[in-house]
């Protein structure tokens, strides 16, 4: 193990957000992109804290609504770093969500963020290692690996997913 590897639990991160109507459509449901926002924020923080500085959101491997959100339900974000590569991490977002007047949580959505980290300069910098210590982020950095390679599969094979970024003239 490398004397700077963190363990998952060093960057774990919890957001608990209120919503309010000027969240919601016409119905009373929380608006997905709200909920996006919230999982951007919350993977942010949980990637900044593993690799010690500045990171952007690279990708949004897959988000699953599973319920809806409504007006004056109480959500929680959960994010916990799955898998480390050179500069980028993955990390899972759970979203739970409570009514405020009491009730159990519930699962209404989850997650998948890739964060780069970045130095001084914008550019892409070597993250720390992490400590898996059981068997439960054992085999969720498994899972998160083969997202990894799916993703740099199809990166490769797909000219529209490169880069974007326009030639020089």
């Amino acid at each position: 193990m490398s004397e700077d590897a963190r363990p998952v639990d060093v960057s774990r991160s919890t957001v608990v957000r209120l919503m309010v109507p000027a969240d919601a459509n016409f119905m009373g449901n929380i608006f997905g992109g709200t909920i996006l926002a919230e999982v951007d924020r919350v993977a942010y923080v949980t990637a900044t804290r593993h690799s010690g500085g500045n990171c952007v959101t690279a990708s949004f491997d897959r988000v699953d609504f599973l319920a809806p959100v409504h007006v004056g339900d109480l959500v929680e974000f959960v994010a916990t770093i799955t898998f480390v590569g050179r500069s980028s991490m993955e990390v899972w977002v759970e979203v739970r969500a409570e009514d405020v007047r009491g009730g159990p949580r519930r699962p209404v959505g989850n997650a998948y963020v890739t964060m780069v980290a970045l130095d001084d300069s914008g550019n892409p910098k070597k993250v720390p290692p992490l400590t898996l210590t059981t068997d439960a982020e054992r085999l969720r950095c498994a899972e998160a690996k083969r997202r990894m390679d799916a993703r740099r599969a199809t990166r490769a094979a797909s000219p529209s997913v490169r880069s974007t970024k326009s030639p020089r003239s």
